[in-house]
Order: structure tokens, then C-alpha cells, then sequence
């Protein structure tokens, strides 16, 4: 089975056909500047990148220009559009109705449509792409993969906000926490790389990149997560503040003259490592300049990993003990002096780092000493396959 895989955004939208049978990636590649000039870059499996610039006015133009790169004849990765048999869309935000991936129907569209004021940025455009795939490939059967169903398992004080339960009760206020599909497979894949029942398994999963989340699966079910009501919760991130104080909200307004939304623009979009740092979000810069001197660098990053290990411990407490700890995504897998600097402050754990493992970068390794008595490993996330796998099990 040929599932292709769809990940809108509200000006982007990135695709994969995944070969179900042997899971191999058979073309992938991005659409962007979607509504603005248009860019489709596309690479069929062993090929060349294409680059094309052509006016993309909607996400149905794209995905047109998606599926006409697809079955180009020269570097067409599929003969027809026949041979595409189902389609995985990924949405950002299921609330609370949604507990687990479902067939996409008119209901599930216009209960999706209720999410819209928990996601407001990413959820339409969802929408979006998934009328632009009923459009261009009616009779196709399509799934929708939630990011906030994984962690719909939390139980109730871990979730809940120290609010009036009221705005609980009528606006359902609340963490939802983002991620899923990555938490969910890499945590099943230490439970596979570990040979450990994932019924029993204590793992902490670590998804560091731009946006960053950390995860305690106690027994294959998500139980506590660090993002929240929206991403903005929990670590320090490349341009998000993470955790903080409301009322420093209040005064930094006050001494601004700014609303709510110039706030929240500061908070989403001019903070994190970037803002601390005044270098950059990304940890390749911040480590150069770090390297360099750049004082304010060397305190973005002390305090992301400060931040990083703090949540671990958190959930080691969470879950009453901790059997395996998995870093993944961009600077989880690749930046083994965040890893380190992570790990260094868990000693507690009786966690002990081989040097030489994590020298590595992007590749599935474990990083901890045989000794080590909390098992640490990277293992790069693949969301577009757990996406597929999702589909697969719900069409077939």
C-alpha cells in the first residue's frame, strides 16, 4: 500500500509517499510560499532535488503540483495517481475529541472545525489540505494523525490548570500538550531496541528542535507532557519562552503599552535561545558563538539544557522511576553537547554518558555506559512514518 503523507501549514505544506510493505520512503519534498509566489521542491527516492517556482494562490494548487511531480513521466516516482491508496493528514490539535487517528468523513471535518480556537494558526490550514486532497482525489480514503491524542491518556492532575474549574467546564482550558506522533514512536522504538515489554517500560522522551517537548510514558501511555493548552508551555525553545511567571507578563505590558497579542508575539516568536542569546534559534550558531565568547550565547544554551534536565527529573518523579531516556529531533539527535550538558546534571539517576557514542550525530546509537543504570539512547523521530503506519492499520 502507497499512503501519502501530508503535513499542511498555514503557508507550507510537506509531503511523503511511503511504500507501506517496505516502509521505504518513495518520493518527499515541500511546498512553500503557498498563497504568496510558490515553491515546490520534490525527490523521488535515489533521485535528484527538483526545485520548481510556479504561483501557488491555495493549498489546492499545491497539492496539484504535489501529485503532477509524483507522476511526472521522466522522474515520477508513480505511474498514476491510482497507485496512491490512501492519504495521512496530519492535524495539530484534536482536543479532547479525539483520543486516537480516525477516517476522515464530513463529521470529523466539522468536528475538527470546533478545535479551531485551540490552533487557530495551524488547524484551518489542516483543514485545508485535506479539502484540497478530497478535491483533486475523491473515493481516496484519508486519516487523520493528531498530535495531542497521544497524550489524551494524561490522567486528570496532570493536566488540569490551577484555574477556576470553570473554564475548564466551558472552554475545556486545559493541557493538551504536541508531539504525539513523535513521542508515541520513539518511545515504542526504545521498547523494540531495548527488547523490553512496552507494557512496563518507564521512558522519558526528550523532542528538541526549533519546538521542543519533553514526555513520560509509563507503560506505552503518554502521562505527562511539557508543552500545554498550546505549544508556548514548558521548555525554552528557538524563539519561545517556554515556563513563566504571568504577572512578568503584566509588567513587561504595563512598561511596553502592549496587548495581549504583542505579548504573545514576543513570547511565541522573539524569545527562547534567539531572544536570550540575541545570535540566533539555532544551537549551531549559538555554539559557534558560545565558542567565541559570546557570553549571552553560553547562557541560552546553560539554560535550555538546565531547563531539559529539569523536566526529566520532574517526570522521573512522575512515573516513579525512569528505565530508558531517548533523545530525537534536530538538536536532540545531532548535538551531543546538549545531550551531554543534559545528562551531566542527572548523575542522580545513576546515568553515566559513553563520550564516544555521543560524539555521533543523527544516527540511532545508545550513548550511555553498560553501566549506566538508566539506559540513554538517540533515535532519530520519523512522524511521516508513524503517520503512515496510522493510516495503514485504519484503512486496510
Amino acid at each position: 500500500m502507497n499512503v501519502l503523507v501530508i503535513n499542511c501549514g498555514s503557508s507550507s505544506l510537506k509531503y511523503q509517499v511511503i511504500d507501506s510493505e517496505s516502509e521505504q520512503v518513495l518520493a518527499k519534498g515541500l511546498c512553500e510560499r503557498i498563497g504568496i509566489d510558490g515553491r515546490l521542491v520534490y525527490q523521488p527516492a535515489g533521485g535528484e532535488k527538483e526545485i520548481t517556482d510556479a504561483p501557488m494562490p491555495t493549498h489546492k494548487e499545491a497539492v496539484q503540483m504535489v501529485l503532477d511531480a509524483l507522476t511526472n513521466e521522466k522522474t515520477g516516482a508513480l505511474k498514476s495517481l491510482d497507485e496512491i491508496d490512501a492519504i495521512g493528514h496530519r492535524i495539530v490539535h484534536g482536543g479532547e475529541k479525539f483520543t486516537s487517528s480516525t477516517i476522515i468523513n464530513d463529521d470529523v471535518i466539522k468536528t475538527v472545525e470546533e478545535c479551531n480556537d485551540l490552533a487557530p494558526l495551524h488547524n484551518p490550514a489542516n483543514i485545508i489540505g485535506i479539502n484540497a486532497c478530497r478535491d483533486l482525489m475523491p473515493g481516496v480514503p484519508m486519516v487523520g494523525v493528531f498530535d495531542t491524542a497521544f497524550h489524551q491518556t494524561m490522567p486528570k492532575e496532570a493536566y488540569m490548570y490551577g484555574i477556576p474549574y470553570e473554564y475548564y467546564d466551558k472552554y475545556k482550558v486545559r493541557k493538551y500538550g504536541f508531539h504525539g506522533t513523535s513521542h508515541s514512536f520513539v518511545s515504542k522504538r526504545a521498547a523494540e531496541i531495548t527488547g523490553r515489554d512496552y507494557g512496563s517500560l518507564k521512558t522519558i522522551v526528550c523532542h528538541l528542535g526549533n519546538g521542543a517537548s519533553i514526555c513520560a510514558v509509563d507503560g506505552g501511555r503518554s502521562v505527562d507532557t511539557s508543552m500545554g493548552l498550546s505549544p508556548l508551555e514548558g521548555l525554552i525553545m528557538g524563539t519561545r519562552s517556554g515556563d513563566i511567571d504571568p504577572s512578568a507578563l503584566e509588567f513587561i505590558a504595563n512598561k511596553e503599552g502592549l496587548d495581549i497579542s504583542g505579548i504573545l508575539q514576543i513570547l511565541n516568536k522573539k524569545s527562547g535561545v534567539e531572544g536570550i542569546s540575541g545570535v540566533s534559534s539555532d544551537f549551531r550558531d549559538l555554539e559557534k558563538a558560545s565558542s567565541e565568547g559570546n557570553e549571552r550565547a553560553t547562557l541560552a544554551i546553560d539554560m535550555f539544557a538546565y531547563r531539559v534536565a529539569k523536566y526529566v527529573g520532574s517526570y522521573a518523579a512522575a512515573m516513579n522511576g525512569v528505565d530508558v531516556i531517548c533523545f530525537t529531533a534536530g538538536i536532540g539527535e545531532n548535538t551531543g553537547f546538549i545531550r551531554k550538558k543534559v545528562c551531566d546534571r542527572l548523575g542522580y539517576l545513576g546515568i553515566a554518558l559513553d563520550e564516544s557514542a555521543n560524539s555521533t550525530r543523527g544516527e540511532e546509537i545508545k550513548i550511555s555506559t553498560a553501566d549506566s543504570k538508566v539506559e540513554v539512547y538517540v533515535i532519530p523521530t520519523n512522524e511521516e512514518l508513524a503517520i503512515a503506519r496510522e493510516t495503514v492499520a485504519l484503512v486496510k
